[in-house]
């Protein structure tokens, strides 16, 4: 446990949850001697790499909290797998299953994928398995089984005999064409089996049934066991009143949604959970990720480019600030992490503690000498044509023979990482820069400076070089445009490493290979 002086001045965002919910909670928490946190997915469509992110987050405080009081907690993970399908995710095969089954709840749905029995069971499998490929501990709970096996039923009585006043929140909140119909129950049609957004005309709290108008025909069917399942903002509500909910986080679009939760938990009895609005993340144009259009990067994507911790602090850092989430962010992403694991091991505890890897590795985080940023990887595969981890090897030990994969154990896996990013996503989108007379003269110049330089020159000597030569070809007001030259000649890109660190490590000869293939001498 860290000292009590030391977690109440810490201002890292997991330390300050958690202090608001154990002083916001206290006696119901005294009470029950347990938190429980919950996170919700829709699995409408294909895991979403936002539904990670709230695990993650919610993981992070469960470990902060840790460290301030011993107390058991349970991470539930929630699947609504029993909503009705409403419209086609893109990106899906054989989706003229789910055009068959519109409205029908998604375990009810067979598997466009034909690996499981239902859409909704392979989704939630897809989920489980990369949520445990994290190793995050989370109890997971499916929305069908407990609707069928009779776990909701003590609450599903409580809605129905708080109906009206349930009726009284969500009704003022709704059009007027919407309110003539609105009812918190949802029945399964008996006969279709679709879910049916239906009104109710008769309510019977003795036998817990109720009869609606479907179309001038009656149903009459019980709330219990499955037959009916909730609205989902009064299903929200249910949860945190059957499974004592302490805390759950969501995104900012569900703010006004969650007021409302929170005051039909009230009605019905309990205190509701502490919540969390984070931004949400945005696609390449700005646009709202969305599990439906399949938009933004997938986890899988994330995973084939860089390591989950890099995911994880990419998640950690300002959960309320809107930021762009794809293929572009990645490189940045991973650079700042091993930055951060090189700070850490040199700061003073309570600097650690507003550390992001302190979070991501739950206090430990892995010691080892960042050897060079990602991006600067990035280039020497491009450069040397290395398309396979062990070509690329040999070209680092030619240069660094005191590198081995076994010892530089984040710098091995950058290597995969950087070959896989490389080939999906820079070299598809590489505009290589035909020069002028005047900027091949100044290139050439420079391949003439690089001549005299050995391979034991410092890197920072290679780049004073490298500033004089822009200076001596008409660069001298703005060396920038130098670089820039330099880069996307060589690299196919408008910005690239260091070139003095680059040389250094790429080779001086190797440099001017490179540069005289581009310019064709």
């Amino acid at each position: 446990m860290l000292e009590s002086e030391l977690i109440k001045s810490t201002s890292s965002w997991p330390f300050v949850e958690i202090r608001k919910l154990l002083k916001d909670r206290d006696s119901i928490i005294k009470k029950k001697n347990k938190i429980i946190f919950q996170t919700g997915y829709g699995p409408s469509g294909l895991p979403h790499i936002g539904t990670f992110g709230e695990v993650s987050r919610t993981s992070m405080m469960i470990n902060a909290l840790n460290h301030i009081k011993k107390i058991e907690t349970e991470l539930i993970t929630f699947s609504d797998d029993m909503d009705g399908l409403r419209k086609i995710p893109e990106n899906i095969p054989n989706d003229q299953i789910l055009r068959e089954n519109i409205g029908k709840p998604l375990t009810d749905i067979p598997d466009p994928f034909k690996k499981f029995k239902s859409f909704g069971e392979h989704n939630n499998e897809m989920l489980i398995e990369f949520l445990k490929r994290f190793n995050f501990d989370f109890t997971f709970k499916s929305s069908t089984k407990n609707y069928k096996n009779g776990n909701f039923n003590n609450s599903l009585i409580r809605v129905l005999e708080k109906f009206d006043d349930i009726m009284n929140i969500i009704l003022p909140t709704l059009r007027s064409e919407r309110k003539k119909t609105y009812c918190p129950f949802l029945p399964i049609c008996p006969q279709t089996g679709k879910v049916l957004e239906i009104p109710v005309i008769e309510i019977n709290k003795k036998n817990n049934s109720l009869v609606f108008d479907n179309n001038g025909k009656k149903i009459k069917t019980e709330i219990l066991d499955g037959k009916c399942k909730l609205q989902w903002k009064v299903d929200w509500a249910m949860r945190w009143f059957t499974f004592d909910v302490d805390f759950e986080m969501y995104g900012k679009d569900l703010i006004e949604s969650a007021i409302l939760s929170s005051k039909i938990c009230k009605a019905m009895g309990k205190q509701p959970p502490n919540g969390f609005a984070y931004e949400l993340f945005l696609d390449e144009k700005g646009e709202k990720i969305s599990k439906s259009k399949g938009n933004g990067i997938t986890i899988d994507q994330w995973l084939r480019y860089a390591s989950p911790e890099s995911l994880s602090l990419y998640m950690y850092q300002n959960p309320k600030r809107a930021k762009k989430l794809y293929s572009d962010v990645v490189p940045k992403a991973v650079d700042e992490y091993l930055s951060l694991i090189e700070k850490f091991s040199n700061q003073e505890i309570k600097d650690k503690l507003s550390n992001p890897v302190w979070h991501i590795h739950k206090g430990i985080p892995p010691k080892e000498k960042v050897i060079m940023p990602f991006s600067m990887l990035l280039n020497i595969v491009g450069s040397s044509n290395a398309r396979n981890k062990d070509i690329l090897w040999k070209f680092i030990k030619k240069f660094h023979n005191e590198l081995d994969p076994k010892k530089n154990k984040i710098l091995d896996e950058l290597t995969n990482y950087a070959i896989n990013y490389f080939v999906d996503e820079v070299e598809p989108k590489k505009k290589y820069k035909n020069p002028n007379s005047k900027e091949k003269d100044a290139l050439k110049n420079l391949i003439t400076v690089l001549k005299q330089v050995s391979q034991n020159t410092p890197a920072e000597e290679i780049q004073t070089r490298i500033y004089t030569v822009g200076k001596e070809n008409g660069y001298e007001k703005n060396l920038r445009d130098w670089f820039k030259l330099i880069y996307e000649v060589c690299f196919g890109e408008e910005n690239g490493p260091r070139m003095g660190f680059f040389i250094s490590f790429f080779g001086v000869k190797e440099t001017i290979d490179l540069m005289e293939k581009k310019l064709n001498i």
